[in-house]
């Protein structure tokens, strides 16, 4: 998988066209949960687009959000995988590069947690990658989620 990851003025209109397709086609039509797919923390200086290719096809996606955009620490959300790269490790792959582009900028860099509303389905893997549950479950959008936490204090012992 091919990794890049741009601010939002620095998106083309293809690459902005490919995430917000993906995101929509995931989130909304697969997921049959009409909801506002456009929630205006795409454009803020303080938020990284991550996006992986697979074979020149938008394949992976998530965003690192920085703190005070939707929780008090620096968060990853938006966080999929196109049906062509289920199944494998593109997973696993994703979630770890945007906890290392979290850690890395320099909004991430001074947090000591990463945050992420994780359908509760799906904590099994989120803690499988270091994250810990730090909420009780809740809906939103009608669906199961549940408030992950990764600890970047472990991370940066572990590079020292």
């Amino acid at each position: 998988m091919k990794w890049i990851s741009k601010r939002f003025s620095e998106l083309s209109t293809q690459e902005l066209y490919a995430l917000l397709k993906l995101r929509v086609d995931v989130f909304v039509v697969e997921q049959n949960c009409p909801y506002p797919e456009l929630d205006g923390k795409d454009t803020l200086e303080n938020v990284i687009h991550l996006l992986g290719y697979q074979d020149n096809e938008l394949a992976a996606y998530l965003r690192v959000l920085g703190p005070g955009v939707s929780f008090d620490s620096v968060s990853l959300g938006r966080i999929l995988l196109a049906p062509i790269a289920r199944g494998g490790t593109s997973g696993t792959e994703l979630v770890e590069k945007g906890i290392q582009l979290a850690l890395n900028t320099d909004f991430g860099a001074r947090q000591d947690r990463i945050t992420i509303s994780a359908q509760s389905a799906l904590i099994p893997f989120y803690q499988r990658l270091g994250f810990h549950v730090i909420s009780e479950s809740y809906l939103e959008d009608d669906i199961p989620h549940t408030d992950m936490a990764f600890s970047c204090q472990d991370q940066k012992s572990q590079r020292e």
